[in-house]
């Protein structure tokens, strides 16, 4: 794995981050294809056809393109092969930033543009670049990581304020919980932290926050920039 070489060895480090900025040189150029506006949808790639997750990410992703927004997924099986489908059955563009990995991950054929990354960092690079807003669904380590990677950036304006969009109220309530129960209480994060997260069990309500709050922001500051770049 070409993270875990870059990690562990200082041998040729100059060599492999002429690679890195290859590989973001790479992203940026397919972000750059994307038609506006674009939403990136996170969630577990070990749910099956049959799961609820995979039911609401496909249905969320259609309604996104039915309103004529682009989907970006991590390219690969569970929610987000349901999200690129979704994309794919209401008539918007699809796409997948895939990751080699040794396993688990691989290319879903729901996809108008791929890309496939060495490096993880650079992928979740394009995720943030090319979306105005987050929808999350159930998902492990690698789902959480992009979620609190995202609220960091907002919390901190290194990004636009834009939407984080949690669905399944259960499978977040106790997460949810101890944000407010913990970090709220003992001042790790403020009040405001917590409007960056808008919990829903509804597809429709999910395309609704969305683009309520795109609509809203194009409205205050036509001139802001949009697809995750600075303020």
């Amino acid at each position: 794995m070409e993270d875990r070489r870059f990690l562990e060895s200082r041998d040729g480090d100059l060599r492999r981050v002429g690679l890195i900025a290859d590989e973001f040189l790479e992203g940026f150029e397919a972000v750059s294809h994307i038609p506006d506006p674009t939403v990136s949808m996170f969630g577990s790639a070990r749910v099956r056809e049959d799961h609820p997750a995979y039911a609401a990410a496909r249905e969320t992703a259609r309604r996104f393109a039915e309103a004529g927004w682009s989907v970006v997924t991590g390219g690969g099986p569970g929610c987000m092969e349901a999200a690129n489908r979704g994309a794919k059955e209401g008539g918007g563009t699809s796409v997948g930033f895939n990751i080699d990995l040794p396993h688990e991950q691989y290319a879903n054929p729901y996809l108008d543009i791929s890309l496939t990354f060495e490096h993880f960092y650079a992928r979740k690079v394009m995720f943030v670049k090319a979306a105005e807003a987050f929808v999350i669904f159930p998902g492990g380590f690698g789902t959480l990581d992009e979620m609190f990677e995202a609220l960091t950036l907002i919390q901190t304006g290194k990004i636009v304020d834009f939407p984080v969009v949690l669905f399944d109220t259960g499978y977040w309530s106790d997460l949810l919980a101890w944000i407010r129960e913990q970090a709220l209480a003992e001042e790790m994060v403020s009040p405001d932290d917590l409007e960056l997260l808008y919990p829903t069990d509804d597809p429709a309500e999910a395309v609704e926050i969305v683009i309520a709050r795109h609509e809203a922001r194009t409205r205050e500051s036509p001139a802001a920039p949009a697809k995750g770049d600075a303020q």
